[in-house]
């Protein structure tokens, strides 16, 4: 089976690199850091592998949550 890679607009990029900049910033404000896995989960959002949704579930897995 060929693996497909979803492709996104420029724009959409920007805005996702924007939403994760933002993201990083609030938890580094309450003084934690953002683990390797969700760093890489976060590369693979702006990357257009993981929409938002599946973004959210696999960080509350993360969490623990």
């Amino acid at each position: 089976m060929m693996k497909t890679t979803p492709t996104i607009t420029q724009p959409e990029r920007a805005q996702r690199e924007e939403a994760v900049r933002f993201a990083r910033n609030t938890v580094r404000l309450e003084g934690f850091n953002l683990t390797a896995e969700a760093e890489t989960l976060f590369t693979r959002y702006i990357n257009g592998e993981l929409t938002n949704s599946q973004l959210n579930e696999a960080v509350r897995k993360l969490a623990g949550l």
